[in-house]
């Protein structure tokens, strides 16, 4: 997956994976005060699809959109894409960062290692 999500796209996705399949006129009401237009989010679902992140079938007058790509592919992808970019394609450099910065403490670190070991 080489398409990102802007911050409004993103928006719109996280109503999707957290609640699947609607319409449109379901999404809007489905996000916070002040909602968007019906034709804004409309154009937004648009490029959605374009990007290859929801498909559309029709139902009636209206269409309902649904979630071709999971949140977990989403942020797996851009978790690895920002690992390629700026630590070289490497995870262990990532921790390591974390661990530089007190972001992770050797307790978590021992619970990877063991998820790992688990896994393997």
């Amino acid at each position: 997956m080489k398409q990102t999500l802007t911050a409004k796209e993103e928006e719109l996705m996280n109503v999707f994976w957290e609640k699947g399949e609607m319409c449109i006129r379901d999404l809007v009401n489905s996000l916070p005060d002040p909602k968007p237009s019906y034709t804004t989010v409309s154009t937004q679902v648009s490029f959605l699809e374009s990007k290859g992140f929801l498909s559309r079938r029709p139902i009636a007058n209206t269409f309902i959109y649904q979630v071709k790509i999971s949140e977990r592919e989403y942020r797996g992808a851009s978790i690895n894409s920002l690992v390629e970019k700026y630590y070289k394609n490497s995870f262990s450099s990532v921790v390591s960062q974390f661990l530089e910065d007190e972001k992770l403490d050797i307790n978590e670190l021992k619970e990877i290692i063991a998820q790992i070991e688990k896994n393997q």
